[in-house]
């Protein structure tokens, strides 16, 4: 049986099916260039159920392993480049990957993890470019040793995608609608469904211009590759005026943003974005963080009716959908179910909540897949009301309508620049400082991130607050977890609001920051 990938080349072969900022591969090369991953993978013994750890940037070869892992039976963990070597050693592991491959850009922190004794049943390791590190092998000398015919016994893979929680480790989450060992046929299929529900032309062109390892970004660029659609890459940085100009050389259809890029958008120069024309637009999809409503105004009356919000999670995939018009008419809506889910909203005693009535939002999937946390069965209990009917911990209340609309976050969660951060892990790197007695990480406000990441901490006898030792703290913080998730300021706190039986009434610290801002998240 042909891969998907050899028969969309055998229809579209020297047309181009990838660019990044360093060349452009044909679909007939990447088919070919997917063909010798899987072979060199196989012979460096990979076999259908392995897990490849993908700590890779923004650029073609991301894709080619990807697309090889999803014809190979292969679960595919696509790694957060921010993360230090402490964090990447911690996924390695917990997701059981047999094979490490790393973009040279981060390859010191790549070098790091694997002296952890973590990394050390994962003996394949790959480096993308750059010079070779000792006890990895060039990408290209994988490629280069291995043929070029299709490859026998080819099975659906997927992806896992690691997200931080509220036990303060991040957890993988698996979806069953992206399983491995399906027949071909699934994957197909899922990418047809994909590019349709997110309303990407036919043979079109998309536009990655946020992280690859981001569950949305990945899904809005790899679906549609997979369904025949060429992809435009920007590599790392967001550049608003970069985006603007890549969309009209490249006649980009399709295009994924979070409401922090709508932001540097609206604040470039007037002759900068005068120039755009975005006739080739089709489709502006924009989630991942609430979006204030006034930039969304802005938004649409610069980019015209080709917005379309969505709200929805690594768990459940893309849940409501809500085009530019509709959501004039509803400001603040995030829409109603997509076709693929159900909407339920339950009361905290079990019933179901009546229009208006904020409750904790539910989803079920019509396709009958569901999401599980990777070696976390507790967690995944948790995130269940029942079989099939998950959570991402929101709340908010549907209309007369069944228009969704959100009202709070149930658990912790930061989104900042539309990255989700988890206090927990915050936390816990902090009261490992010789000078914290307990600590408590929160969000609050930020004109153009949505929110920014805040400590509160409660020293230990005898140590005094300084600037100094909100500096040190901060440092420290960066030594163990990434930047982004790093406290940008610290207040220093007598005694934390603590019932007696441990819990922390973080929003006696957090509410003050809101007040007067006309929103609560």
């Amino acid at each position: 049986m042909a891969t998907i990938t050899s028969a969309i080349a055998g229809r579209k072969g020297d047309t181009v099916a990838l660019v990044d900022d360093s060349g452009a591969t044909t679909w007939t090369e990447l088919d070919e260039r997917v063909n010798r991953v899987i072979h060199g993978l196989r012979a460096s013994g990979l076999t259908a159920g392995d897990t490849i750890a993908l700590l890779c940037g923004n650029r073609r070869e991301f894709f080619e392993v990807t697309v090889a892992a999803m014809h190979a039976g292969l679960l595919v963990v696509p790694v957060n480049w921010h993360w230090v070597a402490e964090e990447l050693a911690y996924v390695i592991d917990d997701s059981d990957a047999a094979a490490l491959v790393v973009d040279d850009r981060f390859a010191a922190a790549a070098v790091e993890a694997c002296t952890d004794p973590r990394a050390d049943r994962c003996p394949t390791r790959i480096i993308v470019g750059g010079t070779v590190p000792d006890g990895f092998e060039a990408y290209e000398s994988l490629l280069a040793r291995s043929a070029a015919d299709e490859p026998a016994d080819q099975v659906s893979g997927g992806p896992m995608f690691y997200t931080s929680g509220t036990t303060g480790f991040p957890k993988g989450v698996r979806s069953t609608l992206t399983g491995v060992g399906h027949d071909l046929a699934m994957v197909a299929m899922v990418a047809q469904a994909a590019t349709g529900l997110l309303q990407v032309p036919a043979d079109g062109v998309t536009l990655l211009e946020g992280p690859a390892y981001h569950s949305a970004q990945w899904a809005f660029s790899v679906f549609p590759l997979l369904g025949a659609a060429s992809t435009v890459v920007m590599r790392h940085h967001f550049d608003a005026a970069e985006l603007l100009r890549l969309v009209d050389d490249h006649r980009v259809t399709n295009i994924h943003l979070v409401p922090t890029q709508f932001t540097r958008l609206l604040k470039l120069p007037e002759d900068v974005r005068g120039r755009f024309e975005g006739t080739s637009l089709v489709t502006v999809m924009h989630g991942a963080a609430p979006c204030p409503v006034e930039v969304k105004r802005r938004m649409l009356e610069w980019w015209g009716p080709v917005i379309t919000e969505y709200y929805g999670g690594t768990e459940g995939g893309f849940l409501t959908l809500i085009s530019g018009p509709e959501w004039l008419e509803r400001p603040g809506s995030l829409g109603r179910a997509t076709l693929m889910s159900d909407l339920m909203i339950v009361a905290e005693d079990g019933r179901a909540c009546d229009v208006g009535e904020s409750g904790q939002i539910y989803f079920k999937s019509r396709l009958g897949s569901d999401f599980e946390y990777h070696k976390a069965p507790e967690k995944t209990e948790a995130a269940h009301l029942a079989p099939g009917v998950g959570t991402l911990g929101d709340i908010g209340y549907l209309d007369a309508d069944c228009y969704l609309f959100m009202s709070d976050r149930k658990i912790d969660m930061i989104i900042s620049g539309g990255v989700n951060i988890y206090p927990a892990e915050i936390e816990g790197v902090l009261v490992g400082h010789r000078a914290v007695a307990d600590a408590a990480v929160f969000g609050i406000p930020d004109d153009e991130m949505g929110e920014q990441v805040k400590a509160a901490v409660e020293l230990v006898a005898g140590t005094e607050g300084s600037d100094e030792l909100a500096a040190e703290l901060i440092a420290y913080t960066r030594e163990h977890l990434a930047g982004y998730k790093a406290p940008r300021t610290i207040d220093f706190e007598e005694q934390l609001p603590r019932h007696p039986t441990g819990k922390l009434y973080k929003r006696l610290l957090r509410d003050p920051y809101w007040e007067g801002t006309g929103r609560l998240i």
